[in-house]
């Protein structure tokens, strides 16, 4: 069965679309067939991976509006596949606000595709809007990617109150996978102290390895590649490689 994943946190600034990105580098050098699914209108995940929103015929705001497949609007992007976006996606989401089923859209549009791929990644917007409902609804799991500060640890409480919702609601069999720690540094007192106490207070795993903090990461995007790509044996590319591993178990 296809795995399909959606990653979210409402908070921007987590690093939540370089989480995407490079950990689907990762399972496809992993030899898994990945589709990124940009759910976000920013489009950062798009651009991130080397494709112009702007010349796009079609986008994720066709297929949610119903007017084309998800199967033509694909393109390839290096080794794994987009599902891309663009600004346009933010009157979608208006659009959504007045249809029946709308939670269910994205899933269903992803419904003629999960065949060909093994792993379908999500990035969710940084919001608890209906977008973000539909990723949620659409996936089979949900990652978190949280930096390891005060007013990220906080909206993780926000984050899974809107994911309780979609279980009662939505999508029953939503499994949270786990918090994945971004933009870590070990020597904050800080970082250490939200990290020990997630688990505790909110009872969900802390996934292993944290992501270090490093300027590679931030690079990354201009080249638009990875930073698997772009900076093979850096810190953060070996720690999504070892996260990607890990999760490939989970």
């Amino acid at each position: 069965m296809t795995r399909v994943i959606a990653v979210a946190n409402q908070k921007g600034g987590v690093a939540k679309t370089t989480t995407v990105q490079s950990l689907a580098a990762a399972f496809a050098e992993l030899g898994r067939q990945v589709l990124v699914v940009d759910l976000d209108p920013q489009a950062c995940l798009t651009y991130s991976m080397g494709v112009d929103s702007d010349g796009l015929d079609l986008s994720i705001h066709d297929v949610m509006l119903g007017r084309t497949t998800a199967a033509k609007t694909i393109v390839e992007a290096g080794d794994v596949h987009l599902l891309p976006s663009t600004i346009d996606l933010a009157g979608a989401e208006i659009h959504l606000l007045t249809k029946t089923g709308r939670e269910y859209v994205l899933s269903k549009a992803l419904r003629p595709v999960l065949s060909e791929y093994d792993l379908v990644m999500i990035d969710c917007p940084p919001s608890l809007g209906i977008l973000t409902i539909n990723g949620l609804t659409a996936g089979r799991e949900v990652l978190i990617p949280l930096q390891a500060e005060t007013l990220s640890h906080r909206g993780v409480g926000q984050l899974l109150e809107t994911i309780d919702d979609v279980r009662a609601y939505t999508n029953s069999d939503l499994r949270v996978l786990g918090a994945v720690a971004t933009m870590f540094d070990s020597r904050t007192r800080l970082a250490r102290e939200v990290v020990e106490d997630l688990p505790q207070r909110y009872e969900i795993a802390v996934l292993e390895p944290p992501i270090p903090k490093t300027v590679r990461v931030a690079e990354a995007p201009a080249r638009g590649v990875s930073v698997l790509q772009s900076a093979r044996r850096s810190t953060a590319a070996e720690a999504y490689r070892a996260l990607a591993l890990n999760l490939d178990s989970a």
